[in-house]
């Protein structure tokens, strides 16, 4: 039973008859197309993830956000952090339908959004390097193999909080040169700072990511090219070839860290035989591109 109330059927919008929506932690892009026209529209919201947010939190945040629905989209896709049991996505389906008043709701997996943005119709494997990081092999229709990630305490090679974990401890425990360790401290930055945020509050990935801004500034200096080199090695050592046959296909990536840094990372490919084909900073165009390729076959 959904939490849909007379407000949130305020729909004074126009009608879109698909709607897409990429959402993380801290954002959701939207996507709004007429399968007619192909006239799209994008807007930027709050993020949405049913592993921390209720029914009733979903609702509010989309009410918030869209102030009233956008019309009654005939399909609704949505793809997000969190969304990797029936059980989660339930809470999903049931604000969204309420919402959205469409019963037309395909809920799947960040890892999903990736496969299918950056693959299409077509077999490769797909990998995210965000915040966090997450790869699979997919096979043009479904994801037939995924490494698990394992988290910013386990896992998550090569992705930001990982990096950002890094470098902060190799400052504390002075593996870097004094002077990038003095201008490290000189952006304000303490270590009673830093062993907060890591150890006693929420996020500590999110919070650790935040330094690979720095090491992108200074990555003219060879010990910080080389932490980057090596978390990337350690990605696909770890995740990448364990997938069969890896070495017959493109690897494609999304997310922030694969685009900034997208020139070592093409470099460690490379020096270990593996063949990068896409990088984009955000699956969203591709996601639109592979819908509405569906809706028009």
């Amino acid at each position: 039973m959904g939490l849909c109330s007379p407000e949130f059927k305020n729909f004074n919008l126009f009608i879109m008859l698909m709607m897409i929506a990429d959402s993380g932690s801290t954002k959701t892009t939207w996507c709004m197309c007429d399968t007619h026209s192909g006239r799209k529209e994008y807007l930027l919201t709050a993020g949405i993830n049913p592993y921390y947010q209720g029914e009733a939190e979903i609702l509010a945040t989309l009410e918030k956000e869209f102030g009233a629905s956008p019309g009654e989209p005939g399909y609704l896709f949505f793809y997000g952090a969190g969304c990797t049991n029936p059980t989660v996505n339930e809470v999903l389906y049931n604000a969204l339908g309420c919402f959205f008043q469409t019963s037309e709701i395909e809920v799947e997996s960040d890892m999903m959004a990736a496969a299918r943005s950056l693959c299409g119709r077509k077999a490769g494997i797909a990998c995210i390097l965000g915040t966090g990081s997450n790869s699979c092999s997919y096979d043009g229709e479904k994801i037939v193999q995924n490494v698990s990630p394992l988290g910013f305490v386990l896992g998550d090679e090569g992705s930001g909080g990982v990096l950002g974990k890094r470098l902060l401890a190799d400052v504390l425990k002075k593996q870097l040169p004094e002077t990038i360790i003095a201008r490290f401290f000189a952006t304000g930055v303490t270590r009673e700072e830093i062993m907060e945020n890591i150890y006693r509050k929420p996020f500590p990935n999110r919070y650790a990511a935040r330094f690979t801004r720095f090491i992108h500034e200074n990555l003219h200096e060879p010990e910080l090219q080389n932490l980057v080199k090596q978390e990337f090695t350690a990605f696909f050592h770890r995740n990448v070839f364990q997938y069969p046959h890896v070495v017959r296909y493109r690897i494609h990536f999304t997310g922030s860290i694969a685009w900034y840094f997208q020139e070592i990372l093409r470099e460690v490919a490379v020096s270990l035989g593996l063949t990068v084909g896409k990088i984009v900073q955000d699956p969203i165009e591709g996601l639109v591109e592979y819908h509405l390729g569906r809706a028009f076959r």
